[in-house]
């Protein structure tokens, strides 16, 4: 079988997921190549790492706990990325995933510095909120500190950003799920 990198060159640079479902099914049937996987992420071709990163988080939606091993490194290496891609699939993924109570202090402090302005590309901002609005409904973050979060997203550029901006602070209000 051709290396995850090799596979995930493939698709043109276009926002196309290329082979990226081949490299899912390859490490849901074998959960050994996970790591393979995780080392894309580190490409130097942007496009690969964008793909690597989806389909991390597509393994993930299969089976969590396959990646819960792997939270340390994803919160030392994919927070420092730049890339929108990387970090709109972090969020998705810091959701799905068992935090410690440190790893989880460490992933609410990355998610609010993503949010803490409007400078932040729309896709990571609405994935951010969504991670962090979550986190407050099940009780393991201040409503009220989230709902400051969206109230700063209420100014974004992107109306995408605001309207589901409106939708999550509805979610906090009391009463509201």
């Amino acid at each position: 079988m051709d290396a995850f990198a090799e596979l995930l060159q493939v698709g043109g640079r276009s926002n196309s997921l290329g082979r990226a479902a081949e490299v899912v099914d390859a490490v849901v049937a074998d959960p050994t190549r996970l790591r393979e996987l995780l080392d894309c992420v580190h490409d130097e071709d942007a496009w690969v790492r964008m793909r690597a990163v989806d389909a991390v988080e597509k393994v993930c939606r299969v089976d969590p706990g396959r990646v819960d091993p792997f939270v340390d490194e994803l919160l030392t290496t994919w927070t420092t990325r730049d890339q929108a891609s990387v970090q709109w699939h972090l969020a998705q993924v810091l959701r799905q995933v068992s935090l410690s109570g440190e790893q989880h202090d460490r992933a609410v402090a990355w998610l609010v510095a993503r949010v803490a302005t409007t400078d932040v590309d729309w896709i990571v901002a609405v994935e951010v909120l969504r991670t962090l609005v979550g986190f407050a409904s099940s009780g393991v973050l201040d409503a009220e500190v989230v709902a400051g979060l969206v109230e700063v997203q209420r100014g974004h550029r992107s109306a995408s950003v605001r309207r589901k901006a409106d939708a999550f602070s509805a979610r906090l209000r009391p009463g509201r799920g």
